[in-house]
């Protein structure tokens, strides 16, 4: 996938592109039928399919005191989106400057002189120029001007629940792990460093990679079945998210102990997908009770992976 930072650069590089605009936090169901829409227009027209979107993120820059915590880092959003299949994304720095163009202007200036879309395919209640002044009709008047065909696709549901970003950050923070993942259409993930921890786990008969954990949507504490990409190869695990209570920690960290896997990667930066929530968190009379409790979610957790295993999941 090609990638333009700034409108200017995408200039006259793009042949006759179908293109989506939006922030995409989490690249969920909804906005991948965004994306296969935008890719059936651009084989109907035989051009580029585009994906627009903004860093950061407006809410960021316009009201910063209400920024969530992102599902996805800006990094892991433009892995995903060339996931979906898509030829070029144009990312656009947003700033106050930017946020007072008109929706007349981002049309013509950035749509239509920049990137000369050809086709725009937009959610159902897409809004856009300073105010939110711009509607899907508003759209479909300046197509008529400029010469671009607009589409929209619907809400997306899943299980009678709208998928929508807000919805899986909701799940997610509520440790409705599965529930945030079928929204999500894939594993909800983050990636980090592993780091030095206290190397509890070897003498609890478990070692675990401690992973930094990044500025995203974070689970609560807990015990979890994970994923773990280590240098494109892929582990089964179990995870603790928290505090680590019986030894009296202050600080969350992540530790996941990985099955069948005895490598130093001390300084590497992991890949970590939370499959399925085990438990909270809780303190232990001691490491003895505790490495008992441990031995019970790692068998837990390997009948999970191996149920999804028997299924293709």
């Amino acid at each position: 996938m090609q990638v333009f930072h700034g409108i200017q650069s995408a200039r006259g590089r793009l042949k006759d592109p179908a293109i989506t605009i939006g922030n995409f936090d989490g690249i969920h169901k909804g906005h991948q039928a965004l994306f296969q829409k935008v890719r059936e227009w651009a084989h109907k027209l035989g051009g580029h399919s585009a994906v627009a979107t903004f860093d950061p993120h407006p809410i960021e820059v316009l009201s910063p005191q209400r920024a969530p915590a992102f599902i996805t880092s800006h990094r892991l959003k433009m892995d995903l989106i060339a996931r979906c299949g898509i030829d070029a994304t144009i990312v656009i720095p947003f700033n106050h400057l930017f946020s007072r163009m008109s929706a007349r202007e981002f049309v013509q200036i950035v749509l239509v002189e920049n990137i000369g879309a050809k086709a725009i395919i937009v959610g159902y209640d897409y809004r856009f120029g300073q105010g939110r002044e711009g509607d899907i009709d508003f759209l479909r008047r300046l197509g008529g001007e400029y010469g671009f065909e607009v589409d929209t696709v619907s809400g997306i549901k899943v299980d009678e629940t709208v998928v929508s970003s807000t919805a899986i950050r909701q799940m997610i923070a509520g440790g409705k792990i599965k529930d945030a993942n079928r929204l999500l259409g894939r594993f909800f993930e983050v990636s980090g460093e592993v780091i030095a921890g206290r190397r509890r786990g070897i003498s609890l008969g478990f070692p675990t990679a401690n992973i930094r954990m990044p500025s995203t949507a974070t689970p609560p504490t807990g015990v979890y079945v994970i994923e773990a990409e280590v240098e494109g190869k892929r582990y089964g695990g179990a995870a603790n998210l928290g505090y680590n209570p019986t030894f009296g920690n202050t600080e969350v960290s992540l530790e996941a102990h990985l099955f069948d896997f005895h490598e130093d990667i001390y300084g590497k930066t992991i890949v970590i997908r939370f499959i399925d929530r085990l438990r909270e968190e809780r303190r232990f009379s001691g490491p003895e009770e505790l490495a008992v409790q441990i031995q019970k979610d790692v068998e837990r957790a390997k009948k999970i992976l191996e149920e999804l295993a028997s299924r293709g999941a």
